[in-house]
């Protein structure tokens, strides 16, 4: 209980160095509230006093505090649909964050699927070729959308109308413009990402600049993964919408099927237990 509650003060509050405190943050026996901007990320916020680990999540139409669950089973046409794993996580935990140590607990358990097929939630580049390369799994589902205002609007260009010439380090437009510079990015988590980046002078006259960039001082930029992870990328966006992809990822709605069941029947959505390590137990 102490640990929990130093935990939700540190949270919330920080000690007064003599300034004075800003409009709507009084300051108390040397004590103020943090500012908004200084709050630490909110998968560290205690939502419940009586659960420390029980987290906010809001997905879609559903918001709840607690954790996660993620339900994995078979789904052969003419066989019984079984579970093969459950998976709990705290509620901030993202999907794609599971893929890999659900698959793993499949292996372990000695039944990975050959196709696993998931929600777009649980896919990344990394986790296309990852899966494929380390598990011996592939990884089946709708890719996530580019990221960008160009998939918004309609005929703007995006980064799937690129062809990439990996060898020669560039990139062509659909107007038939190579890029000028490529260059691997060294911000951010995980993969180094590459940018290949165009002339501003060429994007400047381009009767279409208004289809494909947005920037005033620069010529149009693309953000691309490295070169396994695009071309997994573009095979399993090119396997999503043949007539295949989408006959074998109907197979999938049996897991709905099994969710639904747990929540109207077994109480799925409440947990008789405070903290992860007994839910999930």
């Amino acid at each position: 209980m102490i640990a929990t509650l130093r935990q939700t003060w540190q949270r919330h509050y920080e000690r007064a160095t003599g300034e004075v405190p800003p409009h709507g943050h009084p300051a108390v026996s040397g004590v103020r509230f943090k500012p908004n901007r200084a709050l630490p990320p909110a998968a560290e916020g205690i939502e419940s006093p009586s659960d420390g680990e029980a987290r906010y999540r809001h997905k879609r139409d559903t918001s709840w505090t607690g954790s996660m669950v993620h339900v994995s089973d078979t789904c052969e046409p003419a066989a019984p649909h079984l579970l093969t794993h459950v998976h709990t996580t705290l509620a901030t935990v993202h999907e794609a964050q599971c893929t890999e140590p659900i698959q793993q607990a499949l292996i372990d358990k000695g039944v990975p699927p050959q196709d696993h097929l998931v929600d777009a939630a649980y896919i990344s580049s990394e986790l296309l070729v990852h899966s494929r390369d380390s598990q011996g799994i592939a990884l089946r589902g709708p890719t996530r959308p580019s990221q960008g205002w160009q998939t918004q609007v309609e005929g703007a260009y995006t980064v799937e109308q690129f062809a990439v010439a990996w060898d020669q380090q560039q990139v062509r437009c659909p107007q038939g413009h190579l890029s000028v510079a490529w260059w691997e990015h060294g911000g951010g988590q995980g993969s180094r990402p590459i940018i290949g980046a165009f002339d501003k002078q060429t994007c400047g006259t381009c009767p279409v600049r208004p289809c494909c960039t947005r920037a005033k001082h620069t010529g149009r930029r693309l953000r691309l993964p490295p070169q396994d992870q695009y071309e997994a990328l573009a095979a399993a966006q090119t396997w999503s919408a043949s007539a295949e992809g989408q006959q074998l990822y109907q197979r999938r709605a049996g897991v709905e099927g099994t969710l639904s069941q747990g929540v109207r029947a077994f109480g799925l959505r409440r947990t008789r237990y405070g903290g992860l390590a007994k839910t999930i137990t």
